[in-house]
């Protein structure tokens, strides 16, 4: 109970939080959360919270979490939050409390710069363009100074830059103690750190990976551990099955040919005939592709459909590396390096051989089929793994502890079953506290009644003509989400013909600069004067913030339904139609739901945004479940006619008479 009264008086007026922030006002959803994880905090079990936006959810977990004086491991679904905890919210909350938490911020080894290897990238074939090497004397020079070697505190440089690989260590090339570097390595260093603290932060890609492997050091973290909290929790069931499944890919066999190439003749030249070697491993591997003629190739494949000359082909893959394990084993002992490729050909001929085997009856495995061949396993979800390995009911390494699962969207209905059901969290209590926003007046939903079907040709084309008719009113504040990337690339397209020669409107498509850089040109779009457009997909339906009057139009260009081709859907489709249920009620809906409300939630931010959003799908409007979809939104003002769009569009380019609020509540 102490531990409660201490997060009462934290947020109450006159507190703390109150003092450190002018216009603080308590909220009833902040301190409800609050006294909640308070609760858990000091019974141990599980709480599963959904905390609609602009509760303050962040503050709500964190404050009980710094004051209760217990070790705490604190996971998010992306590194970009994870920073935000570390750099900003927790260093905050210390200062306003007056606490000496010691704090670790711990993600996987691609996140870190490798010395060793940043000090052969040069030598590196892949280093011939004048870009990589601008980039790699940039990071060569920011190496002097940093303290922690997170690649994350390189300016300008991309999670995507083809230089990454080069500067940073995998599981299978790290040296581990034979390494020259390693009194120095980034990675050991941050794994002590978190070892020593009181709080730990990571993300869900890591803390699954570890379960899958034990390698990360969240192993040795977990037992010693007194709560867990998972943010971002509607996230846990995909990134789980993608990290506790395998898969084996050309590319992976590939990579191997290039280094055992290099390898060998950097330590064992003339020693076996490692040419040819690599050459009958290349060329089971190429075989693997060439299995699918380019005309018959589908992006994705049941794997029960791939034909009976599979099985020969792989065992070739086995029988190579088997060759070229019987060289290597007679000169491993001559370099650490020639040692740790040996280990690689003995774990990739063990992941060949597993799908040499028939696949486990509480798994799905399929082919993915593009520029190279990749076989995949995955659980159907994770609720095995969690209450086997990791929640107390299991008897797993979790034990006792006090466990925490959040965001703003976990399902549809009050038992939150779409997320309890898929992650094994039967039992836990179930908390769902509602947005304070006033979405009836602050936001209106327009579904055209009048519109190209989603699978119709013209349908893009109709969503660029909206948004755009949108964005001239407005001067830009439009973003467009899509399901596809396909989608995204034709709307664009689009957009930029029927701006072209023009200089007031602008249109940003993801994946043509940085995503950094393409959310700060869009949020500065209105203090240059010059409207912009974003379309975008994936990552940018969740954890994107444009508040203010940076985004005011918000348009969805369908809903959200999984692709029917998805090899885990079907799985998971017919596990459930084996139970008796319907796979669109108990799965399809659900998680549709969900990501519809992820994306509705980038457009109000604050209690002063004020916005639109449009979904460009009839089927909203004419089939019966698009009235649990509408009704899973926010209670926006629904536009039913062309004109009350137009009318709405006109308001919006009248100046809000709205204080904006201290954002302080909204943590």
């Amino acid at each position: 109970m102490a531990l409660a009264q201490s997060v009462t008086d934290s947020f109450r007026v006159g507190g703390p939080l109150a003092q450190a922030v002018e216009e603080y006002r308590p909220r009833e959803g902040q301190l409800q959360m609050a006294a909640a994880v308070a609760d858990v905090m000091d019974a141990g079990g599980m709480l599963v919270v959904e905390a609609g936006t602009g509760v303050g959810k962040t503050y709500a977990y964190l404050v009980p979490a710094l004051l209760s004086g217990l070790r705490v491991l604190l996971s998010t679904a992306t590194k970009a939050l994870q920073d935000q905890l570390f750099s900003r919210d927790i260093p905050h909350l210390r200062r306003v409390l007056g606490l000496s938490v010691r704090v670790a911020l711990l993600k996987g080894r691609s996140s870190y710069l490798c010395l060793n290897r940043m000090e052969s990238a040069r030598q590196d074939w892949r280093m011939d363009e004048r870009s990589s090497l601008i980039h790699l004397a940039r990071i060569e020079n920011w190496s002097h100074g940093t303290q922690t070697g997170d690649l994350a505190e390189v300016d300008a440089l991309d999670e995507s830059s083809p230089l990454l690989p080069l500067v940073t260590s995998t599981r299978e090339n790290c040296l581990g103690a034979r390494c020259p570097q390693a009194s120095s390595c980034f990675v050991n260093r941050a794994r002590r750190e978190a070892l020593g603290a009181d709080v730990v932060v990571i993300n869900h890609h890591l803390f699954f990976a570890d379960l899958n492997v034990r390698e990360s050091g969240v192993a040795e973290l977990l037992p010693s551990v007194h709560a867990v909290i998972f943010d971002e929790a509607h996230q846990l069931n995909e990134i789980g099955v993608q990290f506790l499944g395998r898969q084996l890919s050309t590319g992976q066999l590939s990579n191997l040919v290039r280094d055992l190439e290099a390898v060998t003749l950097a330590h064992a030249r003339g020693l076996a005939p490692w040419g040819a070697l690599c050459a009958t491993l290349q060329q089971s591997s190429d075989a693997l592709l060439a299995r699918f003629p380019e005309s018959e190739r589908l992006e994705r494949m049941d794997w029960s459909a791939t034909g009976a000359r599979w099985p020969s082909l792989l065992q070739d893959v086995v029988v190579a590396l088997g060759d070229a394990d019987s060289a290597l084993n007679l000169v491993a002992e001559m370099a650490p390096e020639l040692q740790l490729l040996q280990a690689r050909l003995a774990e990739m001929t063990q992941l060949v051989q597993l799908f040499l085997q028939p696949v486990p009856p509480d798994a799905v495995r399929w082919l993915e089929l593009g520029r190279q061949l990749r076989m995949l396993q995955s659980p159907l979800d994770v609720s095995k793994a969690m209450q086997e390995r990791v929640l107390p009911q299991g008897g797993g390494v979790g034990g006792n502890k006090s466990w925490v699962f959040t965001s703003a969207t976990l399902g549809h209905d009050a038992q939150l079953s779409w997320m309890v059901d898929s992650c094994g969290l039967a039992g836990a209590k179930i908390l769902r506290v509602p947005s304070p926003f006033n979405y009836a007046e602050q936001a209106a939903l327009y579904v055209p009644k009048i519109f190209p079907k989603p699978g119709d040709a013209q349908h893009s084309y109709a969503v660029a003509e909206l948004a755009l008719q949108g964005a001239q009113v407005l001067g830009g504040r439009t973003l467009v989400l899509t399901t596809t990337l396909r989608a995204m690339r034709a709307i664009g397209d689009a957009l930029m013909r029927s701006l072209q020669g023009r200089d007031d409107l602008e249109v940003l498509v993801q994946g043509s600069i940085p995503k950094r850089e393409l959310l700060a040109r869009f949020l500065q779009s209105g203090v240059q004067q010059r409207g912009t457009v974003l379309v975008a997909s994936a990552t940018f339906w969740e954890g994107i913030d444009m508040p203010g009057d940076a985004l005011q139009l918000l348009l969805i260009d369908k809903l959200p339904f999984t692709p029917p081709d998805d090899p885990v859907q079907q799985a998971r489709s017919k596990e459930l139609e084996s139970r008796g249920k319907s796979p669109f009620k108990a799965l399809h809906l659900p998680q549709a739901a969900v990501v519809l409300r992820q994306g509705a939630g980038r457009l109000i931010r604050r209690e002063s945004d004020r916005g639109i959003l449009v979904v460009c799908d009839v089927r909203l409007n004419q089939m019966g479940y698009g009235r649990q979809l509408v009704a899973a939104l926010p209670p926006m003002k629904r536009l039913i006619e062309v004109q009350d769009f137009a009318d709405a569009l006109e308001a919006l380019t009248r100046p809000s008479t709205t204080v904006h609020p201290s954002p302080f509540p909204l943590c």
